[in-house]
């Protein structure tokens, strides 16, 4: 064989061993079952404020923790400790997909998406679709 086709299997090998490990390691949707039983690991978790336990921010405390309890979508309610600002319209979303791990009793969220129902609605209802 010559010496580029070589290189060449080298090269494409070194890139698919790089491509496993990169996917092993991204972080996967689930409920808080599986991520309290992996602590540590990173999970992507979809579900609710639970608005009757309400949430913890204090701007002129900590403008850098902010609490509140998640409701998955299998029913499991675990507090959700951020160490940053509470998000925009963080009161106004529908849905929460929380970013982080299962540390201790909590978890530890990196980052906060939302979906806001009023981003999605029409502001004149009388306007046709």
């Amino acid at each position: 064989m010559k010496k580029t086709y070589i290189i060449g299997l080298v090269l494409v090998a070194i890139c698919i061993g790089v491509l496993i490990t990169v996917l092993g390691q991204s972080p996967t949707y689930a409920a808080f079952s599986e991520a309290t039983s992996n602590p540590g690991k990173q999970y992507h978790v979809i579900g609710y404020w639970d608005k009757t336990a309400g949430y913890t921010y204090d701007a002129k405390k900590d403008p850098n923790y902010f609490a509140f309890t998640m409701k998955d979508t299998t029913g499991v309610s675990i507090p959700v400790v951020l160490h940053d600002n509470m998000p925009p319209d963080f009161l106004h979303s529908e849905k929460v997909v929380v970013i982080g791990s299962y540390e201790g009793s909590t978890f530890q969220a990196k980052q906060i998406l939302m979906k806001c129902p009023s981003k999605y609605k029409a502001n004149n209802p009388t306007v046709e679709k």
